[in-house]
C-alpha cells in the first residue's frame, strides 16, 4: 500500500480577530479524524500559507501533529520559492513528527527543469522525510515535466506528487515513467474520480474540508474499482467542487465551514471577503451535498 492513500484533506487555518484560532484549529482537525478523512495538510495553500510568519507556520504544523496523535499521516506543507527556506520549514516538519512533507514548486522565480531538480534535490539532501511534490502550474507558472520528476523519484525521499495539473493524461504518464510505486495524489477535487481511475491513490482535497465523511466514502470505493458508487458520490460533490473555487480558494470554503459551525470564516488579506452571488452558490451547494451544521 502507499504511504499517503485516499482522502487527505488540504487544511484551512482558522483565524480569529486577525491571529490563529488553535482551540479551533485542534477542534477541526478532531472532526476531520472522527470522519474518516485519511490524512492531513497543513500550511499548504488552502491553509493560507503565504500569509502564516515563520512562526504560525510551524505552530499550525505542530498543532496538526498533536491533534491527530499518529492517527492519521500528516503531510507538512514546507514549500517556499527559497530553497534556504523550504530546507529549513521541511527539517522542521521532520523535527516535529510529521510523516511527510508537500513541497510546491517553485512559485514567481520560474526555474528551469534543471533549477526545478537542484531545488528538489536539495531539499531531499538535507531533510530526511517523504516528500511529495506539488505540481500546481497555475499558481506557481512552472510545469515540471514527467522526465524531471522521473529524476527526482530517483532520490531517496521523494515518494510521490499532488498533481493539480488537472491533465488526466499525465497520470498515465508519469505511471508510465515511475511504476505504480509512485504514489500519484490529485490536487484538483473536481477531476479526482478521472485521476483516480487513471491509476492515482488519492486526492488532497479541498471540499473534504466541509465534506470529510463524503469524500472519504468517495475515495474508498475508487480504491475499491467501485467507479458506479463514486460517480454517483461525484454527482453530489460536483456542486461543492466547482462553488468552492468561484473565488480565490480558501475564501468560498472558510465561508461553508463557518455556515456549517466548524469555525470562523475569517480570512487574511489580500484574500477580500467573498461577495454574496458566492455565498448563494455556495449555499445552493452544501444543501445539493446534504451536508448539516455540525
Amino acid at each position: 500500500m502507499p504511504p499517503f492513500q485516499g482522502s487527505i484533506t488540504a487544511l484551512i487555518t482558522p483565524f480569529k480577530d486577525g491571529s490563529l484560532d488553535e482551540g479551533a484549529f485542534r477542534k477541526f482537525v478532531e472532526w476531520q479524524v472522527d470522519q474518516g478523512t485519511h490524512g492531513l495538510v497543513p500550511c499548504g495553500t488552502t491553509g493560507e500559507s503565504p500569509t502564516l510568519d515563520h512562526g504560525e507556520h510551524r505552530r499550525v504544523i505542530e498543532l496538526c501533529i498533536e491533534a491527530v496523535a499518529g492517527r492519521v499521516p500528516v503531510i507538512a506543507g514546507t514549500g517556499s520559492n527559497s530553497t534556504v527556506e523550504a530546507i529549513e520549514l521541511t527539517r522542521h516538519a521532520k523535527a516535529a513528527g510529521a510523516d511527510g512533507a508537500l513541497v510546491v514548486t517553485p512559485y514567481y522565480n520560474k526555474p528551469t527543469q534543471e533549477g526545478l531538480y537542484l531545488h528538489y534535490k536539495a531539499i531531499n539532501d538535507a531533510a530526511d522525510i517523504p516528500i511529495v511534490i506539488y505540481n500546481i502550474p497555475g499558481r506557481s507558472v512552472v510545469d515540471m515535466s514527467v522526465e524531471t520528476m522521473a529524476r527526482l523519484f530517483e532520490l531517496k525521499n521523494i515518494v510521490g506528487v499532488k498533481d493539480a495539473t488537472a491533465n488526466l493524461a499525465r497520470v498515465s504518464q508519469q505511471r508510465a515513467a515511475m511504476g505504480s510505486e509512485f504514489v500519484q495524489l490529485s490536487g484538483e477535487d473536481a477531476t479526482a474520480l478521472g485521476f483516480m481511475a487513471h491509476g492515482g491513490a488519492g486526492c488532497i482535497s479541498v471540499t473534504s474540508n466541509i465534506a470529510p465523511a463524503l469524500c472519504s466514502e468517495f475515495q474508498l470505493a475508487c480504491l475499491a474499482g467501485n467507479y458506479k458508487r463514486a460517480l454517483e458520490l461525484q454527482d453530489r460533490l460536483m456542486p461543492l467542487h466547482e462553488a468552492l473555487f468561484v473565488e480565490s480558494n480558501p475564501g468560498p470554503v472558510k465561508y461553508a465551514a463557518a455556515k456549517l459551525g466548524l469555525c470562523g470564516g475569517e480570512t487574511r488579506l489580500p484574500l477580500a471577503p467573498i461577495t454574496d452571488a458566492t455565498r448563494k452558490r455556495v449555499d445552493e451547494a452544501i444543501e445539493a451535498a446534504g451536508l448539516k451544521p455540525v
